[in-house]
């Protein structure tokens, strides 16, 4: 009977809910609709974060996304049926193209709701008390081309992961075949395995191995992916109680930024582009029994391994395959949302697309030969998530749809969307709110608004032939190694990757230039649909302006990546003395740490560093390379293994190392995103201009020749600098100093300054460069091509300068000379003017400290401290 209940509700309720996505309204009672159905999500949404209110907006936006499907296909039809319309055979392909293009973001929309309707945030299961019953584990770390350097400590971090020693076997499968990959081992104590036949890149590398060992459990690490020492106890408990539990996944975390992050000086600001998948994908397949394996940060069954036959060889994914196959034999999987792994991002954004379009081909490949959709003891939720995560490759098409879309109407004058202009408004609107705002509460933490835009803009000019050849013949490609580690020595805009995004853009200014003829001469009477058009081009111009933007490829000079840690440090200098302090940052390199107290050093000293409770007694070799007040910066020498060892354990190995970085993530607000974006755009545009115009000075690639150094950004900010004086002025401006192009502030706006800044240009020095006490040089804001003065008003305020220094001028020293005037309608004691260098603040001006000298302004003199001229 309850049975028989609730089919006969789900029946009414669906039949219900099909006559209201079907009801006909005029335009101006869809607008009343629309509208109600925005305010009663805005309103429900602010009620409780609460996973039943979520689910309340899913629905809203499905119905507004189904009427407006409804409304489309219903339009269509009748502009179909009208065969006296001369214009119905020209325009139907466009038509039918945009269409196809809708039904497939509806349908990946539909799909993802499913898929993280409720994530399963699963916890660990307790290890038994009797480590005798801990079973043997195999660790496996496969590497192909990459340094020693970077395979060390993820090896030295496997040998440290807190477990029996007797019962944990940590392998490098080299399918380089290097001597000293060799070598290292054979100190490390770690197994080594080599093969003769180099087939089927990684997963033949790692089946090769599985045949050399027996362990009935086996853990895959990326050789940059470094695991912490808790990790076989956090994941291990689920494969001891489940016995049909085949693979449970951890989360790839990376303590690097990817080429967005970089390259947009978007750090911690915005989440990293796989952080959609990791922190809530995989929770909601976890849901549905339907996690992926990502090749990396696992553990496996050997047994089920053995069963479908090893890691899948027939596609480029071998991961996701492999995790298929498991699951259509009926066995489960599982994820794990805790970081206990970490590596590497992409360092570049050809190496970043690279990767991308090898990850599409591959899903595409496993659609074609291997459809999750027939076959297998699989439900038909678990074959759903699997294949969106195959259809969402397929976004190129769709994407570059919409990039063009609006230009069919535009440049060549054809219809795309039949209707009155305001009928499609008021139809679409509620559909686009409701759907934007409802992915913005599921993603909140994972995935910025207007983001996803930006990342298939990137991408889909990339993807779309790999994925189409992948379709029509799946053996094409083949396996290529995302390159980890490099360094970039100067700034430089790629503009090879950049192309496509140029083109795009270009075309999106013709149609935009075109915009007034159609309105005035061409198409006079339906101004309406010319202003939408021209609304749809600007914002495919913010998006393609970010993507041009990602292609400013920043330096990166040091090969190993500074993590910012809060450690305790034990610092014994060579007086016998010890201080007690505490990381602000550290990597393999080097460190900075913060020391309290009347402690001096000196340049070049030598001191052993040593971390209580994180790696015992043991204690490293540091020299002392940089000071200021309250710091000190060190580079780490280590050239043994055991010292090696000890700073693995103290960075890498400590199992809540990732957990702070987790928690802090920004959360998503769409319009400080639009804001952002915006902002961002216009970066963007300016570099692709500039690629255009290169400097005279420059060779064939646009490159300056005579210079030794990276361009340096000057950014000035107004607002206020000290904590001290927003604390004790209740409602003042608590916004800090921001860096170039919107860098994250502690703080928001409490209230507007009417109020400006002015910077003298002229003959007034601004910064003053030394090589030695008989050569020096100025530059002044003239020199960087500034023709009138700086002014700079309300608190978010900034301006960015660029220069790049001679080749024969190698500065010791430096001084920045500033000539400024504050409005004496501010408050003095609120207000300041922050200067930063390379990223390194210099200075922060306050105006109760401005002394006039002449005409209103004030004149300061900087120096610039030595690690900027690095």
């Amino acid at each position: 009977m309850n049975r028989i209940f609730r089919t006969v509700v789900f029946c009414v309720t669906a039949f219900l809910f099909l006559q209201f996505i079907s009801l006909y309204l005029n335009w101006p009672q869809q607008l009343i609709l629309g509208t109600v159905s925005i305010l009663l999500a805005l309103v429900v949404n602010r009620l409780s974060a609460s996973r039943v209110i979520t689910i309340v907006l899913m629905l809203l936006s499905v119905a507004a996304t189904l009427r407006y499907g409804w409304w489309r296909i219903h339009t269509l039809v009748d502009f179909f049926s009208d065969e006296s319309n001369p214009r119905v055979r020209i325009d139907s392909v466009f038509m039918l193209i945009l269409i196809g293009a809708e039904v497939y973001t509806i349908l990946i929309m539909f799909l993802g709701y499913m898929q993280t309707a409720w994530p399963l945030h699963r916890a660990p299961v307790p290890m038994p008390q009797d480590d005798s019953q801990w079973p043997h584990v195999d660790v496996l770390i496969p590497t192909y081309n990459e340094s020693l350097a970077l395979v060390r400590y993820t090896a030295l971090a496997a040998l440290n992961i807190d477990y029996p020693p007797e019962k944990l076997h940590i392998y490098i499968l080299d399918d380089g075949t290097r001597q000293d990959f060799k070598e290292f081992a054979a100190e490390a104590g770690v197994g080594y395995i080599v093969r003769a036949e180099h087939t089927h890149a990684k997963a033949g590398n790692i089946n090769h191995a599985l045949t050399t060992m027996d362990s009935p459990y086996v853990a895959i690490f990326d050789c940059d992916h470094i695991p912490t020492r808790s990790f076989l106890q956090m994941t291990l408990g689920w494969m001891l109680v489940d016995p049909r539990l085949a693979m449970l996944q951890t989360p790839h975390h990376f303590y690097s930024p990817d080429p967005f992050e970089r390259n947009l000086l978007q750090y911690k600001t915005i989440p990293n582009e796989a952080e959609l998948f990791y922190g809530i994908v995989q929770d909601g397949n976890d849901f549905w029994n339907a996690t992926f394996f990502c090749g990396s940060c696992a553990l496996i069954r050997r047994s089920v391994l053995n069963e479908v036959g090893g890691i899948a060889v027939e596609t480029v994914t071998e991961d996701a395959h492999t995790s298929l196959r498991m699951q259509k034999l009926g066995y489960n999987t599982a994820y794990i949302n805790i970081p206990q792994a970490a590596g590497l991002a992409t360092e570049t954004l050809s190496a970043h697309v690279g990767q991308r379009v090898r990850w599409a081909r591959g899903m595409i490949q496993i659609l074609r030969t291997d459809c999750p959709l027939f076959g297998g003891h699989m439900k038909f939720t678990q074959r759903l998530c699997y294949l969106n995560a195959m259809l969402h490759f397929m976004y190129a098409i769709p994407r570059l749809v919409f990039l063009c879309a609006p230009l069919v109407y535009l440049l060549i004058g054809r219809a795309i969307i039949p209707g009155y202009w305001v009928t499609i408004l008021v139809y679409a609107m509620p559909h686009l709110i409701l759907s934007n705002l409802t992915n913005s509460r599921i993603q909140g933490r994972h995935r910025h608004s207007f983001w996803n835009e930006i990342y298939e803009s990137v991408l889909a000019p990339y993807i779309l032939l790999p994925t189409l050849l992948a379709l029509i013949n799946p053996k094409l490609g083949k396996f290529n190694v995302t390159g980890k580690g490099s360094t970039l020595a100067e700034t430089q805009y790629d503009r090879k990757i950049a192309v496509p995004t140029k083109r795009l853009l270009f075309l999106n200014c013709l149609g935009l230039a075109m915009a007034p003829y159609r309105m005035f001469v061409t198409d006079p009477t339906h101004p309406g649909a010319v202003i939408m058009n021209v609304v749809w081009v600007i914002f495919n111009m913010m998006i393609l302006g970010v993507a041009a933007a990602v292609a400013y490829e920043q330096k990166q000079r040091r090969e190993s990546v500074r993590i910012e840690a809060r450690i305790p440090v034990r610092i014994d200098l060579a007086d016998g003395r010890e201080i007690d302090a505490m990381t602000m940052d550290m990597s393999v390199g080097g460190a900075a740490i913060k020391v309290t107290g009347d402690v001096r050093f000196t340049l070049g000293e030598t001191l052993k560093l040593a971390f209580p409770g994180q790696a015992g007694d043991a204690e490293i070799d540091a020299k002392v390379v940089g000071m200021r007040t309250g710091e000190v910066r060190l580079a780490f020498d280590l050239p043994t293994l055991a010292e090696q060892e000890t700073l693995t354990r103290a960075l890498y190995s400590r199992a809540d190392a990732w957990i702070t970085s987790v928690e802090t993530k920004e959360v998503d607000r769409p319009m400080v995103s639009l804001g952002r974006v915006m902002r961002l755009s216009c970066f963007g545009i300016y570099q692709i201009l500039r690629s255009f115009f290169p400097d005279k000075s420059t060779g064939a690639k646009g490159i300056p020749q005579a210079a030794t150094g990276a361009a340096i950004l000057l950014a000035l900010a107004l607002g206020t600098c000290s904590q001290a004086f927003a604390a004790n002025q209740a409602g003042d401006v608590k916004q800090a100093v921001s860096a170039a192009f919107g860098r994250k502030a502690p703080a928001q706006t409490a209230r507007r300054i009417p109020a400006a800044i002015d910077l003298a240009s002229g003959a007034m020095p601004l910064l003053s460069l030394g090589e030695s006490s008989i050569a020096s040089q100025t530059v002044t804001l003239k020199d960087m091509g500034l023709v009138k003065p700086i002014e700079m008003r309300g608190p978010h305020s900034y301006y960015s300068l660029h220069f790049i220094l001679s080749y024969a001028m190698m500065p010791r020293r430096a001084s920045l000379k500033l000539n400024y005037s504050v409005d004496p309608s501010l408050d003095p004691h609120t207000t300041s003017l922050g200067v930063i260098l390379n990223g390194i603040t210099i200075t922060t001006l306050t105006a109760a400290n401005a002394t006039e000298v002449h005409g209103g302004f004030t004149t300061v003199t900087v120096p610039i401290p030595d690690s900027a001229l690095v």
